[in-house]
């Protein structure tokens, strides 16, 4: 190596080696650092524009809308439908249009659905299939979690990925937090004065303006893909094709490691989809809208944490630790539940649903963790075996740990659909959870058995 200042041509970065101390000291972390600083508010907003429905739901009855209950819930569901399948295509996005191009244009796309919620929940007329359009295009913004991850991943060398992953992701994850936090503050405040649109009055002489919880994103959206455009950059060194990219699919791991994920993660957003209108059914007399937040909020910090710990220990051994609590925590609801001659407990159920967002966000980062160890250990290792120089072997890894984790985040965030829907049907069946509680709980077991008989191994070597 001759030179260990990156060729920049307008935001392109020619040359990119993380993995050589020098460069990665000299210039390299520097550069990581601002990218890493600028896709973090840009995913944050995603999940702000993803979970919406989880805040507005609860609040259309209010406005008019005369939905069941098992409509609302569907509608809390259908955005994590559209983000898992869109996170497919958009995990191939980065090695196609490069990382800057590609985040300014996926967070501009979601300024589309926060415009048109906000007309349509001021008519009361707006059919339930325009809203499930909506929630499906309000999915786009959770497929950005894929690019964003993968895009990281080639900035960073693998000593400090779990780290910068478990950043990434966890601010990225308090989106959910931040929005169910600053939402029903906007709609109960006249925030755009003579633009706000249509305003209800309550029976209280309460006044709501439903359409702030979507408008309110819009100039901060607008920023950010600004902020995206003149101050991120391109790779090079990160193009791949599709079909450069497609061969993670023929690996075990990934299959594997997906369910992982989908334990973990996919209770994290299934249970922010769902965990108000849950509570709304259990509890009515607590307003949970005061104290939603505080579930996402705990789990996109235990992600960072988890990341940053599996970094040290290893993500097997946190995961393995962790289905378990989360398996225990599961059993837990069933004690704090209403039941026949009992009303239940709200304070020990949202105790213990806290717990269980803590739990599932700090199994997030270890299981992204264990992706990016893994597939970069195993490319590698083919890559050299059949003769390929360092510099392709290391280009091989990166690309294969994107493309995986953009699989492995489009499967986890499947559990934002399930999860909701899971609760639904229980209560129309049963009048009660527990039976979708019963249910999560056996999928944590049998994913703590795949962790200790699979992922024994102290650096989480991928099984044969």
């Amino acid at each position: 190596m001759t030179n260990n200042t990156p060729a920049v041509k307008g935001r392109q970065l020619n040359q990119w080696e993380p993995e050589n101390p020098q460069f990665w000291q000299q210039t390299g972390h520097a550069v990581a650092r601002r990218n890493l600083a600028i896709s973090v508010p840009c995913l944050l907003l995603s999940f702000c524009v993803w979970m919406l429905f989880s805040a507005i739901a609860v609040n259309l009855p209010k406005a008019g809308f005369t939905f069941t209950t098992d409509e609302l819930f569907l509608l809390t569901a259908l955005p994590s439908v559209s983000g898992a399948l869109m996170r497919v295509p958009y995990s191939f996005m980065v090695p196609l249009m490069g990382g800057r191009r590609w985040t300014a244009i996926s967070t501009a796309i979601m300024i589309i659905p926060c415009v048109w919620l906000g007309f349509a929940v001021q008519n009361p007329q707006t059919s339930f299939q325009v809203f499930m359009v909506i929630a499906l295009l309000c999915g786009f913004a959770g497929a950005n979690f894929a690019s964003s991850m993968g895009n990281i991943s080639f900035f960073y060398p693998k000593s400090r990925q779990g780290a910068a992953l478990g950043i990434n992701g966890g601010i990225g994850n308090m989106g959910v937090s931040v929005m169910q936090l600053l939402a029903p503050l906007a709609i109960s405040l006249s925030i755009y004065g003579a633009f706000n649109g249509k305003v209800v009055t309550l029976p209280d002489g309460a006044q709501l303006w439903l359409q702030n919880a979507a408008w309110v994103w819009i100039p901060f959206l607008i920023i950010a893909t600004l902020a995206a455009w003149f101050g991120m950059n391109d790779l090079s060194t990160a193009r791949a094709s599709v079909r450069q990219q497609l061969p993670v699919l023929a690996r075990g791991d990934l299959w594997l490691l997906g369910l992982l994920y989908l334990a973990t993660f996919g209770s994290f957003i299934g249970f922010s989809a769902g965990f108000a209108m849950l509570t709304r059914t259990q509890f009515p007399q607590a307003d949970i809208l005061h104290y939603a937040f505080f579930g996402p909020f705990l789990g996109a910090l235990a992600r960072s944490l988890g990341g940053m710990i599996s970094d040290r220990l290893g993500g097997n051994r946190v995961n393995l630790v962790n289905y378990l609590v989360m398996a225990v925590l599961s059993g837990l609801v069933f004690l704090t539940l209403p039941g026949v001659g009992s009303s239940g407990s709200f304070t020990a159920f949202f105790i213990v649903f806290m717990l269980l967002f803590f739990s599932a966000g700090l199994g997030s980062g270890s299981t992204f963790q264990m992706v990016a160890t893994i597939f970069r250990i195993r490319t590698l290792a083919r890559a050299k075996a059949s003769g390929a120089s360092d510099e392709a072997a290391q280009h091989a890894a990166a690309t294969d740990t994107s493309a995986a984790l953009g699989f492995i985040s489009a499967i986890g965030a499947i559990g934002g659909f399930f999860i909701p829907n899971a609760f639904g049907i229980s209560l129309k069946m049963t009048g009660s959870p527990a039976g979708a509680m019963g249910v999560f709980l056996a999928f944590y077991l049998i994913c703590a058995v795949i962790t200790a008989t699979v992922y024994n191994k102290k650096k989480c070597e991928p099984a044969s």
